[in-house]
């Protein structure tokens, strides 16, 4: 079964496949660096993670990039604010970016280039665009001449009937119906600061749109396979993005365009007034392992709205719950015997239907409902007889190949102090020696501390919100 993804330009699933057999060269609009990513942005980043996960885990490799805007209106604007360098205010920005993507778990795309890092052929794009004559110049500026490129609006639909005629429009975000024709480059302006490069139009720095356009052209080509991004992005964003690659290079650009959908909290858009506004760090400060954001942001269609409540994260951890229950049993199985043939049926399903539900444009609901029935299976199977080892190494092979894509179905292994692991292990050893009462009064004092323990032939199971652990006297493998 082919691969069908949603495409945006064409509004409708279409068969994928990519401009090279087997590979496939992924562009994904990453944050502008002035503040910290809420979870608004994380939504899309996961998107895009499930995204490569789900085209390595279909057998295809990929080569993805991410940029980082580092020089548009709100980062000269801060770092003008704080009277310090613009590399300066944005390096620390971009190293809490990282240090989410990884409490996330959202793997590292091949390549991250910053704007400020490839204004030369920003500058060279624009040359050929003033060459070809779909760009002018006026006050001091570069304007990409929207009336020259006839395709314009084939993204978002917006024709260009609809759009304000005779309208220059200088800033790098703008609403809908509220431009024509938008800056490549912006002259030097007593508010950017020392922020500008010589170039052949005059001395300035590059508008937003010229930015991916360049960057991706870099990396992936003059035509590559997806283009990705939030549906904010549509337009003016990406619909630039295409006009001005196309009438530079006269070849496609990208072949797909994926776009997730909205992000809300308490069913109104996240507003700092309305103290509903959250970054990774706070949920985390909440109280919600990474496990379960991740979870929360992965669980909706990309393509539907995903509104964030407590109750939806509470639901989140109850579901992570039921997946380490599994996961439990298959590391505890033990004891010689075949894998039973009602198992071996539910985990050839479970396989078949996780792939056939990622290859229908990243059906993750139905993907999780199949992981969701095999919990059920060997629930009810453990009830008849307790699973054997053979058993629980072919579980264990098929989570770890299911959470390749999802990156969240192995319990952490980290989140358990060296101080709990001794109290654990001392709690064994009194067990072992029959002192029961100070045993018990171990359990209760790390009960009170939100851990339960769970006694097995295999070592006590300390289990944690967010985690469980197989704590041994001899070692402390999990």
């Amino acid at each position: 079964m082919p691969i069908v993804l949603y495409d945006t330009r064409q509004r409708r699933k279409v068969p994928f496949e990519p401009l090279e057999a087997g590979t496939v060269k992924m562009y994904t609009c990453g944050q502008t660096v002035y503040d910290d990513a809420h979870i608004g942005n994380f939504r899309t980043y996961i998107f895009e993670d499930l995204l490569r996960r789900s085209l390595k885990f279909l057998g295809y490799q990929v080569v993805q990039v991410m940029n980082l805007t580092d020089v548009d209106d709100k980062t000269i604007r801060e770092s003008c604010r704080q009277g310090i360098p613009l590399k300066e205010y944005t390096a620390p920005i971009i190293e809490r970016f990282f240090e989410d993507l990884d409490t996330l778990g959202i793997e590292r795309a091949e390549h991250y280039p910053a704007a400020t890092d490839h204004v030369p052929e920003m500058i060279a794009l624009i040359q050929t665009l003033l060459e070809k004559g779909y760009a002018y110049q006026a006050e001091g500026s570069v304007y990409f001449s929207v009336s020259r490129f006839k395709d314009y609006g084939q993204l978002s639909g917006m024709s260009l009937e609809r759009l304000a005629k005779g309208v220059r429009i200088d800033a790098d975000e703008y609403e809908k119906d509220d431009f024509r024709d938008f800056a490549l480059w912006k002259g030097r302006t007593p508010e950017d600061g020392e922020v500008s490069w010589e170039a052949p139009f005059g001395r300035g720095r590059p508008g937003w749109h010229i930015e991916c356009s360049a960057m991706s052209m870099r990396y992936l080509g003059e035509e590559f396979d997806i283009h990705t991004g939030g549906v904010d992005n549509i337009f003016p964003h990406h619909e630039n993005e295409i006009a001005q690659s196309v009438a530079a290079t006269g070849k496609g650009f990208a072949r797909y365009w994926l776009h997730s959908a909205h992000l809300v909290v308490d069913g109104e858009k996240m507003s700092k007034s309305l103290g509903n506004f959250y970054t990774v760090k706070d949920l985390l400060a909440k109280g919600y392992p990474p496990r379960a954001i991740r979870y929360v942001l992965l669980s909706v269609h990309y393509r539907q709205p995903l509104n964030f409540t407590d109750e939806v994260a509470q639901a989140a951890m109850r579901s992570l719950e039921r997946f380490d229950t599994l996961y439990q049993a298959a590391v505890l199985a033990s004891g010689g015997g075949k894998v039973r043939n009602t198992l071996r049926e539910a985990l050839d399903n479970t396989r078949q239907g996780f792939a056939s539900s990622l290859q229908d444009d990243l059906g993750i609901a139905e993907a999780m409902a199949d992981l969701f029935k095999l919990v059920s299976t060997v629930h009810q199977l453990a009830q008849e007889k307790p699973l054997n080892r053979a058993e629980g190494v072919a579980l264990k092979a098929l989570w770890g190949d299911v959470d390749r894509v999802l990156g969240l179905l192995i319990p952490e292994e980290t989140g358990i102090s060296g101080q709990i692991l001794d109290a654990v292990r001392n709690r064994e050893r009194l067990r072992r020696s029959h002192d029961f009462a100070q045993a018990d009064r171990i359990r209760v004092e790390l009960n009170q501390r939100g851990i339960q323990l769970e006694d097995t032939t295999e070592g006590t199971v300390a289990i944690w919100p967010g985690g469980r652990r197989i704590v041994r006297i001899e070692d402390d493998n999990s």
